[in-house]
Parts: structure tokens; C-alpha cells; sequence
């Protein structure tokens, strides 16, 4: 069989013929064609745009090629969706290629050497590939090179010097490389060069020498590298053709060289990025010529010159970010080709200047996070008619929103958030047909949401939480049909979520929480969308969440906590796979809990506390090796826990709290080595705590109460160095009170060792607890002296103050807070960056004044010592005098005698002291009028108790002390202290302030935390 004849670009088949007459320009050789054939064939997928290459059709005519004299000329072959390498190329027989364009398709591998052996080639571009390896020196014998074209590569290595000897080259782009200069002072000087870019890239140390050996270099890139040291002076001789000059994002340091002015083509000057300092220049409003000017992010300080509004060319004007301080300057209104203006990020004071009216061609206006204040002047929306984005945020601007915002119809992006506006929300803002963002979050902007925003048909993103807007949620929203993200959390809205809202169909962010709405969520809610932030958190929402919130298996947040929600929860929450975040606390929801929600990786923080749940937790939660935080607390869940709970290696934070446990820890419990808080009180938990062979353990707070745990005190304990808070109370642990407290537990504040059979003396070391502030060891049998050196209980000695929470809302979170990951430019509120954990979240329960009392939120006020119910003897040490951070003290029903101490009246913000059912003696104190403070006492007497003095009157030493102690035990009780929850006007920033008790029944009483003061909300 005959082989098929390579194709050439002749009309006969005659190769006599062919001889005879001249090639015609769209010829080429059989080897041409062949090895063009041949590479064709070792590319991946075999290309569409190559499908023409064929034996059948004449080279010249194949996509791509072009011929010259009977030869193969150019290559053209611009993003063709081509993969594969150049390895398989045979460059030798292209000789008379004088252009090779691949740019923009899907190469790897190595560039070839071989391609040097093409010595007639001019332009060689393979930007925008995936080539990677270094570049060949053998390119620097391509002497006719004309255009090389290597950018946005993965090239490595250093630059070839050969490279500075091509004695043709004009256009030289190795930019968006890892390339280094480490062979740069080999480097010859390269007199053709007029466009050099090696922006971002390696490139280190201080200006390249050989470049300013280029004099005819027009367009310099060096940006993106980390160049340092001072600008060079003898720019302006050296490069006096400059028109394009970028060295951002680098380290160059001191002043703009004021040489610069002497660049008089220089049209285009991008310094940002850098360390330079000492202002901006007055010598750049001298510069004509200059259309855009780039200076933002370093560290100039200083004002800004008027003298800049003199650059009548100017396009461009961002600096950003650069230590400004000063106010606008008026004389900016002069630029009338001005396009874009940034001044962000800086220290800019006053207002805006009306005159800025005068940039007639502004299309993107940027002067957020300043100190601005003022109004926003209505002139300047009626002046500019090509604006498309207009960001003030991060301000202290007032007033009212201009309504003439609303005759800027090509507007597309508009923040006016974080600043001081007032008023009403415009109606005018419905005729901005163009707008895609819509953000006036986080002022005190009042009224209702308008109607007419649901004309916004191109609108993606609406954000108008932390507001005081007033009224329903307008049905009209259901036109908004490009609505991606609405966002109006902490208002005061009422009514129900609107039926429309599922028209939305692009929706995937929903924010109403921290409302006032009630009702129903519309059944179809998420029905066919891909919802994927959902949060209805603190409002009085009812019925049962839609059941098809997870149709597009999106969802990667749900928070509903805080609620009225019933009902089983949505079987589709089993199939997203991606939830990471879920609050659900605080509702009536049933069912099963394996059978209402499913148990995925991904899953990092699930809180379904204060329902109504039952069933058991199944083996699969093992799954959640990604889990964090995990509270399933005042539900009716039950069973033993599976040894594969000990797979949760993540797990910070644990609240198995009032359910029904029962059985033993399983004995791999402290495999949990991440654990920070637990509480798994309240349960049927029993047996001895599991040992551990591990280290230390990271436990901050450990609450083990009302279970029937046994065995003598843990050893597991001493492991807990950053123990803070220790709750054993009512269990039946039995044994000594080990002395290794006072030493292997320095953090310690709050010690419950509560109605259990522990027994011995109190250990006197327990005085080394300098952080020790409520001590707990009432109802069991210890015996022995009250230790004197309790009085060296140095955190008793001073009042507790609880730090005020400067930023606490529904989706803020007291334990590792999470940031809202939003797209820029887009900003929403970020919680103060707080402890792992934070010890507001600690909740105890004491005897307070007969009653037992549960505190959160205020553990770490509390400052007591309770030895009630033991049969300590002795006298009460006078050393517990110096506590006078004491709120309450408790040592009825002992075996104490003596009298009381003289000094107990130092102790002047007491609240609750009970010394009842001991030996005590001496003339009854006759300030305190409650006689069960000091009943079963039968050495005591006189008034309030029945039991008459032989002494006609007391004598004057005991009368003051008597007078002592009224003034201080009595101003503790009426003054106090209250926890008091007020929401800030206009905001849900949850102020704790402090206060006093108050009084029920004739009894003080604690105020248990409640509503919004009880716990984070989503």
C-alpha cells in the first residue's frame, strides 16, 4: 500500500511540475508538515481548533499557520484551547518560522532549548500557559528576536544574563514567574528595550543596574517583587523616555525622589505598596502630563496637596491607605477626566467638598473608612452622571440619604454603611435600575423598608441590618428577582417573613435575626434554591422550619435558636452534607435526635440545647472529626456514651448538661485532647472518673454536678493545669481532699465539692489558690479547724467587676467567635476577637441565702465560701475578715464555738451570712434582725433571739463592733448588686452592666440570667 503524500500548497500532484514553477506563499515542505502532523498528534484531546491539519488540505490553509515562499512563517495558534507540551515539536524543521504565538492555552512542561535553533524567529510569545522548569539560556542566540513573551508561567530559576545580549530585542515580558536575579550582575545593558516587565516575580535587593543602562525603555514593570532601598535619583537621565513606570508592592523606603519631576513624558506612576514616607510631593502637580497616579498603601503621612488639582489629564488617582491626614481639598473638583478616585483607609477629616461636583466624569468614588462627617451633599449625585460606584462607609457622615442618589441611573455599587445617617430610607433608590449592591447596614436609619426597592431587578445584594427600621419586610421584595443576599438582622421588624421571599430564586444568603417577626417561614422556603446562610435567630417565629431548606444541598449555616419553632426538624437537614454551623437551641422541636439530624464531617458547631429531643446519640457521631463545639443540654436524651464519642479530636467545647446519661465514661474519655469545656451534669453518669495516661490536659472548666459519680477524688484532676472552674457537687466521691489542689491547679476560681462524703481536714495548701474565689465544700463530713491562712485568699480580697461586652450580637458566638466570611468589598460586623474561652459562659450553682441559685453569665462575680453542713470545730479565724471581697459567707451547722470576730465588719459588701446551728457564744449582734443567721446557737443571745443577756447593756467595745457590722452587712444588702441585660437603643449590642439584688419575699435574690442575657444567640 502506497503511503499518503504529505500535503503542500500545490495544484499539481507533479513533483516535476512543482520544480518547475515557483512555490506559492501558502507552501510548505513535507517535513513542515509532517513534524506539525507529528505534534498535533501528541497533544491531549486533539483539538478542535486543530481539526483541519490533515493530510488533505494544504499547510498554509490550516488554522493558525501561515506561509512564506513555500515555508512555514508563523504559527498564530492564540488561545485555542490547546494541552499538552513543545517537547514533541521538531523546531529543526521549521527554519524559516519567524512567529510563534501559543499564548492563552493549556501548556506544561519544560519550554524546549530546541527552539533556539530557529535563529530566524522575531516573536515569541507563550504567556498564559502552564510551563514550568527554567527558561533555556540558549534563547539568548535567537539574535533576530524582536518580542518575547514568556509571562504568567510558572517559569523558575534565575533569569538568563544570556537573555540581556539579544541585540534586537524590543519587547522583553517575563512578568508573573517565580523567577530570580540572581544572575543579574551578569547582566549587559539593553539599548533596544522599550517595554521591560518582570513584575511579580523574586526578584530581590535594590533597583537593577542594568536597567538603567536602558535608555530607551518606555514602559518599566518591576512591581509585585520584594525590591528595596531608595528610589534611584538619575531616573530622569538614565530612562528619559519613561511614560509607564510601576514599582508597586514592593519595599522601597524613603522619599519620592523629587527628580521625578523631570520624567516629562512619564504619563502613568504606580509607586502603592511600598514604605515610603514623607508625604506626597508637591512636585507631581507639575506634571501634567500624568493621567494616572498610584500612591496608596505606604506610609506618606501628611495631607494631600491642592497642587493636584492641577493634573487636568489625570484618570486615576488611588491613594489609599496612606497615613493621610488632612481634609479634602476642593481643588480636586478641578479634575474633569478624573475616572476614579480612592482615598480609603486613611485619616481624612471634614466633609465632602461640594466642588467635587466639578469631576463630571467619575465613575468610581472611594474615600471609606475616614473620619468624614457632614452630610453628603445632593450636588454631587446630580453631577455625576457616569457614577457606578459610590463607597463612603466607615465614617461619621450624618443627615439624611440624599434621595438624589436616585438620579444616578448607571449606578451599580453603593455602601453608604457604618456611618451616622438618619431618617428614612429613600424611595428615590427604586430608580436605580442598574444596581447590583445595595449596603446602608449600621447606622440609625429609621422607618420602613421602601416598597419600591422591589423594582431593583439587577439587585444581588441587599444589607440594611443593624438599623432602627420599623414595619414588615414589603411583599414587593419577591421582584428582586437577581437578589442573592438579604441581610436585615437587627432591626425592629415585625410581622411574618413574606410569602414572596421564595420567588427569589438566586437566594442563598437570608439574615432576619434579632427582629421582632412572628408566624410561620413560608413551607416552599428554599424549595429548587441553593440556599446556603440561614438565620431566623431571635425573633418569635413559630410552626415548624420549611422542609425544604436544603433542596440544593448547599446549606452550610442554619441558625433558628431563640424561637418558638416546634415540630420534628426538616428530614433534608440529614442530606447537607455541608452544614458547619447550626444553632437550633431554645425552641420546642422533637423527635429523635439520630433521627432528626443527620451527622456530617464537615459539621463544626451544633448547638440543639433546651429542646424537647429524646433517643440516644448513635455511633456515627464519631463521624465529626471536624467538630468544635457541641451542646445538646436540657433535652431528654439518653443512654450510654459510645467509645466512638472519643473520635471527636476537635472538640473544644462539650454540653451533655440535663438529659438522661446514664453508665460510665467510656475509658477513652481524656482522648478528647482538645477539650476546653465540659459539663455533663445533671445526668445519671455513675462509677469512678476513666484514667489517663496522656499529658496535661487543656480543660478550663469542668462541671461533673448531680451525677453519681464515686471513688475517691479524681487523680485524672491533677492533669488540668488551666483548670478555672471545678463543679463535683452532689455525687458520692468519698475520701481526702487532695493537697495537689492548692499546687497542680493555679488558675482555679470556682471549687464545688458539694453534698458528697468527702471527709479529713480541709487542706491548708487550698490558701494557695491566689485566683480562688467561691469555694464550695458544704454537706459533707470534714472536720478539723477552719484553716487560718484562708486569709491569704488574696482574690477574695477584692471586689469582682464583670467587663462590660463592647460587641455581642445573635451571630456572634462566646466561644472561639466566628468571622463572617463575605465577599469583598462587602463588610459585615465582626465580634471582638475574645478568649478560646470565655468564662461568661460558666455557669455555677450555689446555696444563696437558702435557695439554690444557678449563675451564668456572672460566675465570676460571685465571691463566697460555703463549709456548711461538715463538723468543722474551732473558732470562726479572724483571718476571714480580710476577705472583704466576700458577697456571701456559710458556716451553719458546724461544730464552731467561740465568738465571732470583731472585725467581721470589714467585710462591707457582704450579702448573705449564715452562721446558724454551731456552739458560738457571746451577746448576740443586734443589727442583723433576721434571727436565722444565728439560730441553734445556744451561747448566743439577746435581741433578735428570744434568749435574754445577763448584762444590762453591752459595753462599748461591742457596740461599735455591733454598729460595724450593721453599716456594712446592711449597705451590702441594699445596694447590691443587679445583672442587668439593656439593649442599646437602636442596636442588640447586650450591655452587662451591674447593679444590685433584688428583694423577694424579704429575702435577697439573685436575678437568674434570662432572655437575651443568658447565652450567645446563632
Amino acid at each position: 500500500m502506497k503511503a499518503s503524500r504529505l500535503p503542500t500548497c500545490h495544484a499539481s500532484s507533479s513533483l516535476a511540475a512543482a520544480a518547475a514553477i515557483p512555490a506559492p506563499a501558502n507552501a510548505a515542505t513535507p517535513t513542515e508538515a509532517e513534524a506539525l502532523l507529528a505534534w498535533k498528534a501528541s497533544l491531549q484531546d486533539d483539538a478542535a481548533a486543530l481539526s483541519g491539519w490533515s493530510r488533505a488540505a494544504p499547510v498554509g490553509r490550516w488554522h493558525g499557520v501561515a506561509c512564506d515562499s513555500g515555508r512555514v512563517a508563523k504559527l498564530r495558534l492564540r488561545g485555542a484551547g490547546l494541552s499538552g507540551g513543545l517537547d514533541k515539536l521538531d523546531f529543526a524543521a521549521l527554519p524559516a518560522l519567524i512567529e510563534l504565538d501559543l499564548n492563552g492555552n493549556n501548556f506544561t512542561g519544560a519550554i524546549p532549548a530546541s527552539i533556539s535553533r530557529v535563529r530566524s524567529l522575531a516573536s515569541l510569545d507563550l504567556g498564559n500557559n502552564g510551563f514550568s522548569d527554567s527558561i533555556p539560556p540558549q534563547f539568548g542566540d535567537l539574535s533576530g528576536l524582536v518580542d518575547l513573551r514568556l509571562y504568567n508561567n510558572n517559569l523558575v530559576g534565575a533569569i538568563p544574563y544570556q537573555l540581556s545580549r539579544l541585540p534586537n530585542i524590543i519587547h522583553f515580558d517575563l512578568g508573573a514567574n517565580y523567577l530570580t536575579d540572581q544572575e543579574f550582575a551578569k547582566f549587559s545593558p539593553m539599548p533596544t528595550v522599550t517595554f521591560m516587565s518582570l513584575y511579580l516575580n523574586y526578584i530581590n535587593g535594590s533597583f537593577p543596574d542594568f536597567i538603567l543602562k536602558s535608555p530607551n525603555v518606555t514602559y518599566l514593570d518591576l512591581s509585585q517583587n520584594t525590591l528595596f532601598g531608595q528610589m534611584p535619583d538619575t531616573l530622569p537621565e538614565k530612562l528619559p523616555n519613561l511614560r509607564y513606570l510601576n514599582l508597586s508592592i514592593n519595599s522601597f523606603s524613603g522619599l519620592i525622589p523629587a527628580s521625578l519631576g523631570r520624567l516629562t513624558k512619564l504619563q502613568d506612576l504606580r509607586m502603592a505598596g511600598n514604605n515610603l514616607t514623607g508625604g506626597i510631593p508637591e512636585f507631581l502637580g507639575s506634571m501634567p502630563q500624568l493621567r494616572i497616579l498610584e500612591l496608596g498603601d505606604n506610609q506618606l503621612g501628611g495631607a494631600i496637596p491642592p497642587v493636584l488639582g492641577r493634573l487636568h489629564m489625570l484618570q486615576r488617582l488611588d491613594i489609599k491607605n496612606a497615613g493621610l491626614v488632612s481634609s479634602l481639598p476642593s481643588q480636586l473638583g478641578n479634575l474633569k477626566n478624573l475616572t476614579f478616585l480612592e482615598l480609603s483607609l486613611n485619616q481624612l477629616t471634614g466633609g465632602l467638598p461640594p466642588a467635587f461636583a466639578g469631576m463630571k466624569a467619575i465613575t468610581d468614588f472611594g474615600i471609606a473608612t475616614n473620619n468624614l462627617t457632614g452630610e453628603i451633599p445632593p450636588v454631587l449625585l446630580t453631577s455625576w452622571p457616569e457614577l457606578i460606584s459610590f463607597q463612603v462607609q466607615n465614617n461619621s457622615l450624618t443627615g439624611k440619604i440624599p434621595p438624589e442618589l436616585g438620579k444616578a441611573k448607571k449606578l451599580q455599587f453603593l455602601y453608604l454603611f457604618t456611618n451616622n445617617l438618619t431618617g428614612s430610607i429613600p424611595a428615590e433608590l427604586g430608580e436605580l435600575e442598574n444596581l447590583t449592591e445595595l449596603d446602608l447596614s449600621v447606622n440609625s436609619l429609621t422607618g420602613p423598608i421602601p416598597s419600591s426597592l422591589g423594582k431593583l431587578k439587577k439587585l444581588t445584594k441587599l444589607a440594611l441590618f443593624f438599623n432602627n427600621l420599623t414595619g414588615v419586610i414589603p411583599p414587593e421584595i419577591g421582584n428582586m428577582t437577581a437578589l442573592q443576599s438579604l441581610d436585615v438582622n437587627t432591626n425592629s421588624l415585625h410581622g411574618e417573613l413574606p410569602a414572596t421571599i421564595t420567588d427569589l430564586r438566586s437566594l442563598q444568603y437570608l439574615a432576619v435575626f434579632d427582629n421582632h417577626m412572628s408566624g410561620t417561614i413560608p413551607a416552599d422556603l428554599g424549595k429548587g434554591l441553593a440556599l446556603q446562610h440561614v438565620s431566623f435567630t431571635n425573633n418569635s417565629f413559630s410552626g415548624e422550619l420549611p422542609r425544604h431548606l436544603c433542596d440544593g444541598f448547599a446549606l452550610n449555616h442554619l441558625t433558628a435558636n431563640y424561637n418558638n419553632f416546634t415540630g420534628t426538624l426538616p428530614p433534608c437537614l440529614k442530606n447537607c452534607t455541608g452544614l458547619f454551623r447550626v444553632r437550633l437551641e431554645e425552641n420546642h422541636f422533637t423527635g429523635d435526635i439520630s433521627e432528626a439530624f443527620g451527622v456530617h464531617r464537615s459539621l463544626e458547631y451544633l448547638d440543639i440545647s433546651g429542646n424537647k429531643l429524646t433517643g440516644e446519640l448513635s455511633s456515627d457521631w464519631g463521624q465529626c472529626t471536624n467538630l468544635t463545639y457541641l451542646s445538646i443540654n436540657g433535652n431528654s436524651i439518653s443512654g450510654n456514651l459510645d467509645s466512638t464519642f472519643c473520635t471527636l479530636s476537635s472538640l473544644q467545647f462539650l454540653d451533655l448538661s440535663n438529659n438522661r446519661f446514664n453508665g460510665e465514661l467510656p475509658s477513652c474519655w481524656w482522648e478528647l485532647q482538645a477539650l476546653l469545656f465540659m459539663d455533663i451534669s445533671g445526668n445519671g453518669f455513675s462509677g469512678e472518673l476513666p484514667a489517663s495516661k496522656g499529658l496535661q490536659l487543656p480543660l478550663q472548666s469542668m462541671h461533673l454536678a448531680n451525677n453519681s459519680f464515686s471513688g475517691v477524688f479524681p487523680n485524672i484532676i491533677r492533669k488540668c493545669g488551666a483548670l478555672v472552674t471545678l463543679d463535683m457537687g452532689n455525687n458520692k466521691f468519698f475520701g481526702h481532699i487532695p493537697s495537689w489542689i492548692g499546687t497542680s491547679l493555679p488558675l482555679l476560681r470556682i471549687l464545688i465539692l458539694r453534698s458528697n462524703n468527702f471527709s479529713g481536714e480541709i487542706p491548708t495548701e487550698l490558701s494557695q489558690l491566689s485566683q480562688l474565689q467561691l469555694l464550695d465544700m458544704a454537706s459533707n463530713v470534714l472536720t478539723g479547724f477552719i484553716p487560718t491562712s484562708f486569709g491569704n485568699l488574696s482574690s477574695m480580697t477584692q471586689t469582682k467587676t464583670l467587663p462590660v461586652t463592647e460587641y455581642f450580637n445573635a451571630e456572634s458566638t462566646p466561644f472561639q467567635p466566628e468571622v463572617p466570611q463575605v465577599p469583598k468589598p462587602h463588610r459585615r460586623r465582626e465580634p471582638k476577637n475574645q478568649s478560646p474561652l470565655d468564662q461568661s459562659r460558666d455557669r455555677v450553682s450555689i446555696q444563696w441565702k437558702g435557695h439554690e441559685e444557678t449563675f451564668q453569665r456572672t460566675a465570676m462575680l460571685m465571691t463566697g465560701i460555703d463549709l456548711s453542713g461538715n463538723s468543722l470545730y474551732g473558732e470562726i479565724p479572724k483571718e476571714l475578715t480580710y476577705l472583704r471581697g466576700l458577697r456571701f459567707l456559710n458556716l451553719s451547722r458546724n461544730d464552731l464555738s467561740g465568738s465571732i470576730p470583731e472585725r467581721i465588719g470589714n467585710l462591707n459588701i457582704l450579702e448573705s451570712l449564715d452562721l446558724s446551728c454551731n456552739e458560738l457564744s457571746g451577746s448576740q449582734l443586734q443589727t442583723l434582725v433576721d434571727p436565722s443567721i444565728y439560730s441553734n446557737n445556744l451561747a448566743l443571745c439577746g435581741f433578735p433571739l428570744s434568749i435574754a443577756c445577763h448584762a444590762s447593756r453591752l459595753d462599748e467595745k461591742n457596740e461599735e463592733f455591733d454598729m460595724d457590722l450593721f453599716y456594712s452587712v446592711t449597705i451590702g444588702i441594699v445596694f447590691g448588686f443587679w445583672l442587668c441585660v439593656t439593649p442599646q437603643s437602636g442596636t442588640a449590642v447586650q450591655r452587662h452592666l451591674i447593679g444590685a439584688y433584688r428583694r423577694n419575699n424579704g429575702v435577697n435574690r439573685f436575678l437568674r440570667d434570662r432572655d437575651l442575657g443568658t447565652s450567645p444567640r446563632t
